[in-house]
């Protein structure tokens, strides 16, 4: 039996139920394995006094510190955060929290292996959890915490410092792992491992029907993602400027909501733009599903679970030529990469609204995305750390 402990600052909780989603499923698809043990400790930041009082932090005071949720054991440890100057000595502050709760943990769970899923802060406070307790530990690149992060003063050489450490790691594609090299990480330790997709959640529906129940008539573009500058909402606007028969629905929430409302207005699409916020996943699969084209134009991604979801939708993506774009839209079928200007993103919309790509050919190109292949291949790396890890003691 291989023993796990999950360690992760992204995981759902009962005021963010669709935090790390895609960690979470990760971890249960793991779980279901015969011959694996999980435990998780998602770590909850909590901000100085009077910080603390803050919505951001005060409605996270009364999570539970351990639950069962889906079947996994869940630790949710409080550390101290400072943001701003203060982010640069996260990492130390949850190691030195959590070193005393893994200590009980471990009595009763003895877990053989550290698995890391973000690269920041997780990666550094596995390292030092790790190390003081004398287990191997495997930590996983998403993109924002390699492309972001990384470049963070006193933060990139702590990243730096963990993929040095760590026994092995993980990306979810190839051209992450080329920029975690590029910051001095050794690409040799590094193993792809692509995301997984819900194939009976994301999948095919009649799209007269679905736009009927959202209420659309005419071509439907849907953009899925938080509402921040990196993830390209300003351009799917004027896109739609570009287009005045369709309309786009925006399924996220994020600090640039007000200013894209109103840039919605100043283009004068507002009409014909809605923003729903955040959404269950039920729901973000019925709008995808619904649409004619999934429109990302994001400047920075690892390998974008929406792109997957998207394509398993029979949905054509157009999305920029960043992360592992490719390792998605491989084919003519699962859409367009795009430079990143609006008549270019235009340009690729009209086409696939032209000839549309058949739905079941766009799944296609998602079947080998799946949670089973995810789980066997997380599983045989962290099982090969462990065993290295005892052949090295020997």
């Amino acid at each position: 039996m291989l023993r796990v402990l999950t360690l992760s600052t992204l995981f759902p909780n009962q005021v963010e139920p669709i935090l790390g989603g895609f960690v979470a499923r990760q971890t249960l698809g793991l779980a279901a394995l015969e011959d694996v043990a999980v435990e998780v400790v998602a770590p909850i930041g909590f901000g100085p006094w009077p910080l603390s009082r803050h919505p951001h932090y005060a409605r996270r005071a009364g999570l539970a510190e351990q639950e069962t949720w889906n079947g996994l054991t869940v630790h949710r440890p409080r550390y101290r955060v400072v943001p701003g100057w203060g982010a640069r000595w996260t990492a130390r502050a949850m190691a030195r929290a959590l070193l005393p709760k893994l200590r009980g943990i471990r009595k009763r769970f003895p877990f053989d292996v550290i698995d890391a899923e973000f690269f920041w802060p997780d990666g550094p406070a596995a390292m030092h959890l790790a190390r003081a307790l004398g287990v191997p530990f495997s930590i996983k690149a998403r993109g924002s915490d390699i492309q972001l992060w990384g470049m963070r003063a006193g933060i990139g050489p702590q990243l730096v410092a963990a993929g040095r450490e760590a026994d092995g790691m993980l990306a979810v594609s190839g051209a992450l792992r080329s920029a975690m090299a590029s910051l001095g990480i050794e690409a040799g330790k590094v193993r792809v491992h692509h995301t997984g997709v819900d194939l009976d959640r994301f999948r095919p529906a009649d799209r007269r029907v679905a736009k009927a129940a959202l209420g659309v008539d005419g071509p439907l573009l849907a953009s899925v993602g938080a509402l921040i500058p990196r993830k390209g909402q300003r351009l799917a606007l004027a896109t739609l400027a570009e287009l005045p028969s369709a309309t786009l629905i925006f399924a996220g929430d994020g600090p640039d909501r007000a200013a894209l409302e109103a840039e919605a207005r100043r283009l004068r699409v507002a009409d014909r733009t809605r923003f729903l916020g955040a959404q269950p996943h039920d729901a973000v699969a019925r709008l995808i599903a619904a649409a004619d084209v999934m429109v990302l134009p994001t400047s920075a991604e690892g390998l974008a679970n929406v792109w997957v979801e998207a394509l398993a939708s029979g949905t054509p993506v157009v999305t920029s030529d960043v992360g592992g774009a490719r390792d998605v839209v491989d084919r003519p079928e699962a859409g367009r990469l795009v430079p990143l200007e609006p008549s270019a993103i235009a340009a690729a919309v009209r086409d696939l609204l032209a000839e549309p790509p058949p739905q079941e050919a766009v799944r296609r190109a998602a079947e080998r995305f799946r949670w089973e292949r995810n789980a066997l291949e997380l599983r045989d790396h962290l099982r090969g750390l462990v065993s290295g890890t005892a052949s090295k003691a020997a």
